[in-house]
């Protein structure tokens, strides 16, 4: 039985469909195709049943897919015993946010292609919340506060965040002083959201109000520069304005708790050599970086 078709199904079963699964797999979906075809008639049953919609396991396929992820899974891991030391092959899908995730974080990945060159790594860029197991991921890259989840979290560096509006807005508006003061002002926000300050060692959440949503940081960067609001974003997408003058730093007397960068991944006693060598590299290359090191001052 060839192992490529057994990861093909494993891909199609999970992805829900040859199309994406011909994504995910980097070929065409004829290959897909031609891979199912050739599985089904050396097992001589029916695995999936092709819809327009997609492709859903049979009975046989849904009881087949779990013995089939565990042979592969254990394949990969035979692999990586046998390779030398520190040489990884194979691929590797991230989930990385969108809002700096191409300008912060994908140096970090070109680096670690280079130092791979036997590693395939496909990355996505997008501030929606990923479902890791559902769609196939490996691994994300994560900032912010974590939910609870079933999901394992390795932090690799702080992330600073200031309370930010246009000089334009504060001289129409006034600058808030304390996070209550907030429900008088306009929030420029991703979604329904809850903001957090420390006065001292305590901290006072608020539920802030807004007309102005965008599910990107950078989009509300540019609504902050626009004078439509306050703002409550990381400092590595507000310093350069922040240098320039076209944002203030406000309620500076309450700073936001500290969040985290993290590498997260579905649950398992062990990540893969990859996975702990994209965590491994990330701290690295994460404490260098002037933006994520420590809080932007002016």
């Amino acid at each position: 039985m060839d192992i490529e078709e057994l990861q093909t199904f494993v891909e199609v079963a999970d992805a829900g469909g040859i199309s994406s699964a011909a994504i995910r797999l980097g070929v065409s979906k004829s290959i897909v195709s031609r891979r199912l075809a050739r599985l089904e008639a050396e097992l001589g049953i029916q695995l999936l049943a092709r819809t327009t919609r997609g492709a859903a396991l049979t009975e046989a396929g849904t009881a087949f897919r779990e013995h089939a992820g565990r042979v592969c899974a254990e394949i990969d891991l035979a692999k990586e015993t046998i390779l030398p030391s520190g040489a990884l092959r194979g691929r590797l899908r991230i989930a990385a946010p969108l809002s700096f995730g191409p300008t912060h974080f994908a140096p970090m990945l070109a680096e670690m292609a280079r130092r791979h060159p036997q590693l395939q790594i496909q990355t996505c860029y997008s501030d929606r919340f990923v479902d890791l197991i559902a769609e196939g991921y490996d691994c994300a890259i994560r900032v912010g506060y974590l939910p609870d989840s079933n999901l394992i979290a390795r932090g690799i560096g702080p992330i600073f965040t200031k309370l930010v509006a246009s000089p334009d807005y504060l001289k129409a508006h006034g600058e808030p002083e304390s996070p209550q003061a907030l429900g008088d002002h306009e929030a420029l926000m991703q979604a329904t959201e809850t903001w957090q300050f420390m006065d001292g060692d305590k901290v006072i959440s608020v539920r802030p109000q807004g007309r102005f949503k965008a599910d990107n940081g950078v989009a509300l960067v540019a609504a902050a520069r626009a004078g439509l609001g306050v703002a409550y974003l990381p400092d590595c997408l507000t310093y350069e304005h922040v240098i320039s003058g076209a944002l203030v730093p406000i309620m500076t007397r309450f700073p936001p708790p500290p969040a985290g960068a993290y590498v997260v991944r579905p649950p398992g006693p062990h990540p893969a050599r990859k996975i702990h060598a994209l965590a491994e590299l990330l701290i690295e290359s994460f404490g260098q970086s002037p933006h994520f090191a420590k809080p932007v001052s002016v």
